[in-house]
């Protein structure tokens, strides 16, 4: 038969100290004096006892549940596990856990975990939002690398305009003129701003153009039909890194990676060990996520001043394919 689970008061027998104690440590305060703290640590340990949120929750004054949500497309994508990683760590260094959900770009999911989450009583939310409209929500909610629809709230995103304009004229500087673009939906505020950037830096020049790409498949087709045409580019942008391993697989197929040159906005695995290795505008998720955690923490705490928008640098990676 399995035990029962341990209980405080269990803690507090062996620790021997009063229950009162136990709860004070177990709660995060830190008015118990050291040596008392520590003999309740070890009784937690020795025990292997895990509190009840719910009724801890209920037991502490400010009623926090020291939990946040983070909802991303995919966990799984490199530029998700990045900045998952990133808030995960601020959370752990504050004692507070993380519960985590993909979105998959879906409206409806988005919304039954952003309600689940809000039933669980986290004190806070990190959101990538699909592009749907949003309905307000009663914790606190920093949004991080796109720009929500329809609601307000803190929102860490990469310089989307700025980082694309910089990776056109870098291809402007290389000689070219002629320079396609592929994007990905444009219902997301992150292919708006990179097609914004590009037709900033071409102005009146800009290429042809293929939007609402979904994936490399999708990517690739495009990419072979535009460098098909009479008058082909010489040189092409991308908006996202599914949409450039697209790209990257036409150019090898049509065998004009070495003859077209290529562009694309956001890192991507092994992306430097392809022939010609390829540059890229590298966003920097890491520091996404600390800011977006930072910035939850402080609402959580209090903090009412106005949303604010917390853009965080693009860096141009010269590697070869946009220097042809």
């Amino acid at each position: 038969m399995t035990p029962n689970r341990p209980t405080m008061n269990d803690v507090a027998r062996t620790a021997g100290v009063s229950l009162k104690t136990v709860s004070r440590v177990v709660n995060g305060e830190t008015t118990v004096a050291p040596e008392l703290a520590a003999r309740v640590h070890a009784a937690v340990e020795s025990l292997d006892y895990r509190p009840h949120l719910g009724a801890s929750m209920l037991r502490r004054n400010d009623r926090r549940t020291r939990t946040i949500g983070v909802l991303l497309d995919d966990v799984s994508h490199p530029f998700s596990a990045a900045l998952h990683r990133a808030v995960e760590d601020q959370a752990r260094a504050g004692g507070i856990h993380v519960l985590t959900g993909s979105l998959d770009r879906d409206p409806v999911r988005e919304k039954a975990l952003t309600a689940a989450f809000a039933e669980r009583q986290t004190d806070g939310l990190i959101l990538a939002p699909s592009g749907a409209e949003l309905d307000p929500h009663e914790m606190p909610v920093v949004y991080v690398d796109r720009v929500p629809t329809g609601a307000t709230g803190d929102t860490v995103v990469s310089t989307n305009v700025s980082g694309a304009a910089g990776a056109v004229r870098h291809l402007i500087a290389h000689g070219h003129r002629r320079i396609g673009f592929l994007g990905g939906d444009r219902h997301l505020s992150t292919a708006r701003d990179r097609y914004a950037g590009y037709q900033r830096a071409l102005g009146r020049r800009a290429g042809p153009a293929v939007h609402d790409l979904h994936d490399p498949t999708d990517a690739e087709r495009a990419a072979v039909s535009m460098l098909r045409t009479a008058d082909p580019p010489t040189a092409l942008f991308t908006t996202q890194s599914m949409v450039t391993i697209g790209v990257v697989r036409a150019l090898r197929r049509l065998g004009r990676e070495h003859s077209v040159a290529l562009v694309g906005f956001d890192d991507f695995p092994l992306a430097d060990l392809l022939d010609p290795p390829v540059t890229v505008v590298a966003q920097d998720p890491a520091r996404m996520g600390r800011t977006a955690a930072t910035a939850l923490f402080e609402r959580i705490d209090g903090h009412d001043g106005p949303p604010r928008e917390i853009r965080i640098p693009t860096t141009l990676i010269a590697r070869g394919s946009g220097e042809l």
